[in-house]
């Protein structure tokens, strides 16, 4: 190889496309700088509007993206690259990279469906596909939440979009659902008086809606009220295990029995008679059943229409001996 010849061709390629090069390398530093600006335009733009922050930073890495891609394509231009062939290539990787990332695209799809729905947010306690806990992030593939015993769980949008989603942190108010059971022999109206005092007794239970005790179920063994109150989300487990440890002792003060599950046994003295039928079991008759054969003539062959020919005139000629008989 000659090297002298080589680098030759470098000094010619370089003195003939001076001014080429030189606009490649302007348009690239204004295409750069042009792109920080833009971006750092839309995200104050943002940063003054309520799009929550997720779906932000999705749309901000977006046109990041579509940007950069432009200002590719138009380098590629000025050094004599034909587009229609990079776009046409483009196109098929696109392609073949969303066929084979189609379960992450559904996921990233039902991402932005979650996001945009305003679904849920980070903070609110949900409960799906039998699993529950807070959500701690939410990005456009997964969402991920803390469970009470502090483990970790990560699923995916398309379950969550395609479940039945139950979100205990949506609204400021929640309602503390309780049911208490008393044995038969208790004063409804003194039950009704402990669990409302109860209730009302704790600073962080909502006097307005009142809170609410009346008897529910005449149960087998128990008389059960049904009590709620409302208070803050928050409050939720604080003002549950208040009212349900209280009433526990209120009861036991007041002389209210918890009934166990109650079975009554009975001991028979009289002689137990059981009916019987004094006839034997009757003769078997055999059923007469007649031969429904279907003849399909037009599916037959005419061996099957000459048998079925003859059967009938034997059996007329049966028929007629028969009657013969009967005559004489």
């Amino acid at each position: 190889m000659d090297w002298n010849e080589f680098w030759n061709s470098i000094k010619t390629f370089f003195t003939d496309n001076v001014w080429n090069i030189v606009l490649f390398f302007a348009v690239l530093i204004l295409g750069i700088v042009v792109i920080k600006i833009t971006i750092n335009i839309i995200k104050r733009i943002f940063a003054k509007s309520k799009v929550e922050k997720i779906a932000q930073q999705f749309i901000v890495t977006t046109i990041k993206v579509l940007l950069y891609l432009i200002l590719v394509l138009v380098l590629l231009s000025l050094i004599g690259v034909q587009i229609t062939g990079i776009v046409t290539a483009l196109s098929a990787l696109l392609l073949a990279v969303g066929l084979a990332l189609e379960s992450n695209i559904a996921n990233l799809a039902n991402g932005i469906v979650i996001v945009a729905t305003k679904m849920f947010k980070k903070g609110d306690y949900i409960s799906v596909n039998g699993v529950e806990g807070s959500i701690v992030d939410i990005n456009f593939l997964f969402t991920t939440l803390d469970t009470t015993d502090n483990k970790k769980v990560t699923i995916p949008n398309s379950t969550i979009v395609n479940s039945s989603v139950l979100n205990a942190g949506a609204n400021a108010r929640r309602r503390v659902e309780t049911t208490f059971s008393v044995a038969y022999e208790t004063d409804v109206e003194l039950v009704k008086k402990i669990v409302t005092d109860v209730m009302k007794s704790n600073g962080k239970v909502f006097l307005d809606p009142e809170p609410f005790c009346r008897l529910k179920v005449l149960n087998a063994s128990s008389l059960d009220f049904f009590c709620h109150c409302w208070c803050d989300t928050e409050d939720y487990w604080d003002v549950y295990y208040y009212v349900v440890e209280n009433v526990y002792n209120e009861f036991k003060r007041n002389g209210i029995s918890v009934p166990y599950s109650q079975l009554e046994v009975r001991n028979r003295t009289d002689e137990v008679v059981m009916p019987i039928v004094a006839e034997p079991l009757p003769e078997r008759v055999e059923k007469e059943r007649v031969d429904a054969k279907k003849f399909d003539l037009e599916s037959a062959g005419l061996s099957d229409v000459l048998h079925i020919g003859k059967k009938q005139k034997h059996k007329k000629t049966k028929q007629t001996e028969s009657e013969q008989k009967t005559d004489r």
